[in-house]
C-alpha cells in the first residue's frame, strides 16, 4: 500500500543487513516517523508501547526481535530469555506467540553459531507469508462485497469497521481492509464509516489515514454512531479484524466490537469478521478464556492532537482525580458473526465452520 504516493510496507530489513525499521504508528497521522530497532529490548518496547500494533505486525515484529535477539546470544539461554521477553509483551494477540514459536523451532535445531541467521530468514518468511495471506483474504472476501454492490444496482456499498484492521496493522494490505482495497482497485463503489476508536483512536488516526492514501472514499465517526445508522439502513455490512479467535469462533477484537455486533444483530446487518489462520488459537475452547489486556488509565484519561500552530500536543479530557478503567478488548460471540473471512476461504463461526476449512486440525 502506499504513503505520500510511495509504496511500503510496515517493517523491513534495513541496508546493514541486520536492523529492522519500522513507523512510528503512535505519531500517525500527523507525522511520520521511522523507529530503527537494534536489539531485542527496542523491539519488545515497540511492541508494548504500542509503536507497532496489530496482531500481524506485532508477531512480524517479534520475529525479528528473536533474531536481533540471536546475534547478541544465540546459546541455548539467550534462546529461552529473549522467548520471555518478548511473549509478556501483549497478552491478548495471539500471533505474538505463534511467531516466536515458529522462530524457537526454527533455531533449534541450529548449533548455535547459525541460530541467528536461522531466525532473521523465518522472520522474512512470516513478513512474506503475511503478505500473501491478507491479499487472500481480500480476494475471498471481495467476493461479499461483489455480491451487494450487485444487488445494490452499482450503488456505493457501505462498509463499518472499527480500529485499523488494515495493512498498518499487518505487513501489507490489512485484514478487514483488503477486501475494501480489492474492491476499490477493481472501480466497485464502495464507502468505508470509520469508528474513531477510543481510546486510542486508531479507527481515526490509522483506517481513515491508510484509506485517504489510496483515494477510498470514507466517513470518520464517533463509536456510538454506528447503531444509529444501522438503524436508519445505512450500514450494508460490517467488517472487523480479531487479534485472537478461540476455537468455536469468538473473537477478541478492540473494545466496542461487541457492542457492534449487537447492534448489527439488532439491525440484520451482516457482520463479518476478517482473520488470517495466524490468529486462530486452536488450542482455546472459548471466547471467556481469552485473556484481556488492561492498559494504563492514561488513555482514557489524556488525548494527543495537532493544534491550530501545527504542533502535536497532550491534553487531559476527564476529570482531575477520576480514576479510569481500559480493558483493551473485548469478545464478539461466534453467534454474533455472519462469518469468517479467512485466507482460506468463508466460514461460519464454529468449530466446523473452522475445521471445514483447517481439515488437517482434526486431528
Amino acid at each position: 500500500m502506499r504513503i505520500q504516493g510511495e509504496a511500503s510496507r510496515t517493517i523491513w530489513l534495513n541496508d546493514d543487513g541486520w536492523s529492522v525499521s519500522t513507523f512510528d504508528q503512535r505519531l500517525f497521522p500527523h507525522r511520520i516517523e521511522l523507529v530503527r530497532l537494534t536489539d531485542v529490548n527496542e523491539a519488545a518496547r515497540a511492541i508494548k508501547d504500542m509503536v507497532v500494533r496489530g496482531a500481524p505486525l506485532i508477531g512480524a515484529t517479534a520475529a525479528y526481535g528473536f533474531a536481533l535477539a540471536l546475534r547478541d546470544d544465540p546459546s541455548d539461554a539467550g534462546v529461552r530469555d529473549a522467548y520471555l521477553r518478548l511473549v509478556e509483551t501483549r497478552p491478548t494477540a495471539v500471533n505474538l506467540k505463534w511467531a516466536l514459536d515458529e522462530v524457537q523451532t526454527a533455531v533449534m535445531s541450529h548449533v548455535p553459531h547459525n541460530r541467528a541467521e536461522a531466525a532473521y530468514a523465518r522472520a522474512a518468511e512470516i513478513v512474506e507469508d503475511d503478505v500473501a495471506v491478507c491479499a487472500r483474504i481480500g480476494e475471498n472476501g471481495l467476493s461479499i462485497i461483489k455480491r451487494l454492490s450487485e444487488a445494490k444496482g452499482g450503488a456505493p456499498v457501505n462498509i463499518l469497521t472499527h480500529c485499523n484492521a488494515g495493512w498498518l496493522a499487518c505487513i501489507d494490505w490489512g485484514t478487514a481492509t483488503a477486501p475494501v482495497y480489492m474492491a476499490h482497485a477493481a472501480g466497485i463503489q464502495v464507502h468505508v464509516y470509520v469508528d474513531e476508536t477510543r481510546p486510542r483512536n486508531q479507527g481515526g488516526a490509522l483506517t481513515a489515514f491508510e484509506l485517504g492514501q489510496e483515494g477510498v472514499p470514507h466517513t470518520v465517526i464517533v463509536d456510538n454512531a454506528g447503531g444509529h445508522l444501522m438503524q436508519a439502513g445505512e450500514i450494508d455490512m460490517c467488517i472487523v479484524g480479531t487479534d485472537r479467535t478461540a476455537a468455536n469462533g469468538d473473537v477478541a477484537n478492540k473494545i466496542g466490537t461487541y457492542l457492534k455486533a449487537l447492534a448489527a444483530c439488532d439491525n440484520n446487518v451482516p457482520f463479518y469478521v476478517a482473520l488470517p489462520h495466524t490468529t486462530i488459537d486452536w488450542e482455546l475452547e472459548r471466547g471467556h478464556d481469552i485473556p484481556i489486556e488492561e492498559r494504563s488509565a492514561r488513555e482514557v484519561t489524556h488525548v494527543s492532537g495537532l493544534t491550530s500552530a501545527g504542533q502535536v500536543q497532550e491534553v487531559q479530557v476527564v476529570a482531575s482525580g477520576s480514576p479510569a478503567a481500559n480493558p483493551a478488548f473485548d469478545v464478539t460471540p461466534a453467534r454474533l458473526v455472519t462469518a469468517l473471512i479467512t485466507d482460506r476461504g468463508i466460514c461460519p463461526a464454529t468449530r466446523e465452520g473452522l475445521l471445514s476449512l483447517f481439515p488437517e486440525r482434526n486431528s
